[in-house]
């Protein structure tokens, strides 16, 4: 592996999400890494080469083209994609990963997708490729918050909590295009394949056979008796509840095997509260006319401005024992994705040498080493309140 040209390669640095990956990579670890970008046209990639003012190896690499791939598992220990989405376009990079012993980070937010993917978690073993999904907004505030917690919880009571409540208090920003492609591909591949539900309405999909209890219900708003406040369906829970679920299945069940996690958007108390968790059921972001194709975003500026802030709240016998926030600052589905999947390959790459080989999320995978870079770095913040 050390022997190889590259650390990483960036694949998809001519997408939106993928020159934000470029760009910080470059003003954070500049002389630091050996890495290439990589994107299937060459025009495109001299044209981000020349707007970012970088000068880093490029090569062609087009994932349909199985030449392309396996020149790129010959030169690199790692590939970062933020081709999406991944059901489309992602199939025999991560199969040739696994087979030839290369890491991979990506960006995935498709549980069918993943589903799929375990029937390469034999030969990811085999081989030695760490594979990681979900190292962006989706799923990685959700995974770690729930970890940090836990671990709080167990140093105050010996014992994990039997329920986490995670509540978004405040989101600002855009979601991509890349996110509304793969519901729009999700969606596609439901009508030619409608046992897929079966699938995705299942919140321990991706947890290898195991099946725990029944989970909260969070489609539809309600006055949530525990926070005393109303609460909203949070669009990115069907795939964030999944990959804690399967976080807490590969690491032994640290949380409990009656574990019970649901994430919804905290709308606030009384009668108004009410309205607005009305109002933000009426709407999904990821659906409609407005929503930016693939290769769009926003502007720096709306970029710099976006924020989040989530609160998870640990819940025995119906009170609260213990409650932790992740903070970060940019845009979610931007600026701050762009530098946690940086951060997940930098930290799989570096920091975890003893990590066998298997198909992972961010948990069991990178953990309290992953909340670290991403703390000091200034990504994300975890603090108990």
């Amino acid at each position: 592996m050390s022997a190889k040209e590259y650390d990483l390669i960036v694949f998809g640095a001519t997408s939106f999400t993928g020159k934000l990956v470029v760009e910080y990579l470059n003003e954070r670890y500049s002389g630091k890494l050996k890495w290439a970008i990589a994107a299937r046209n060459h025009e495109r990639i001299e044209a981000v080469k020349n707007e970012l003012s970088i000068d880093v190896p490029s090569l062609i690499l087009d994932s349909s083209n199985m030449e392309d791939i396996e020149k790129a598992m010959k030169m690199t220990r790692l590939i970062l994609t933020t081709v999406g989405p991944y059901q489309l376009y992602g199939n025999d990079i991560l199969a040739m990963c696994a087979k030839h012993g290369v890491d991979y980070v990506d960006l995935s937010g498709e549980p069918g997708w993943m589903h799929d993917m375990q029937k390469h978690i034999a030969e990811a073993k085999e081989s030695g490729a760490r594979i990681v999904h979900s190292c962006g907004f989706d799923s990685i505030p959700s995974d770690l918050g729930v970890l940090y917690l836990q671990n709080l919880a167990k140093e105050k009571f010996d014992k994990p909590v039997e329920h986490i409540k995670c509540r978004v208090r405040s989101m600002k920003g855009e979601f991509s295009g890349g996110t509304a492609a793969s519901l729009q591909a999700t969606m596609s591949k439901l009508r030619e394949n409608p046992d897929l539900f079966n699938i995705l309405i299942d919140p321990f999909c991706l947890c290898e056979g195991f099946k725990g209890p029944d989970q909260p219900r969070d489609n539809k708003p309600y006055h949530d008796d525990v926070t005393n406040e109303w609460v909203a369906p949070f669009f990115m829970a069907a795939i964030n509840t999944k990959n804690v679920h399967r976080s807490n299945t590969m690491m032994g069940h640290p949380y409990g095997k009656d574990f019970l996690y649901d994430e919804m958007f905290s709308a606030g108390p009384g009668d108004e509260g009410q309205k607005i968790a009305q109002a933000i059921a009426a709407y999904n972001p990821l659906m409609g006319e407005n929503v930016p194709k693939p290769g769009e975003g926003p502007s720096k500026e709306s970029r710099d401005s976006g924020n989040y802030d989530m609160l998870f709240v640990g819940v025995d016998q119906g009170e609260i024992k213990v409650s932790v926030s992740v903070k970060g600052e940019g845009d979610p589905g931007y600026s701050s994705t762009s530098k946690m999947i940086a951060e997940s390959a930098l930290c799989l790459l570096f920091d975890c040498p003893d990590l066998e080989g298997g198909i992972y999320t961010t948990a069991p995978a990178m953990g309290e080493k992953l909340i670290s870079r991403l703390e000091e770095n200034n990504v994300m913040h975890f603090s108990e309140e």
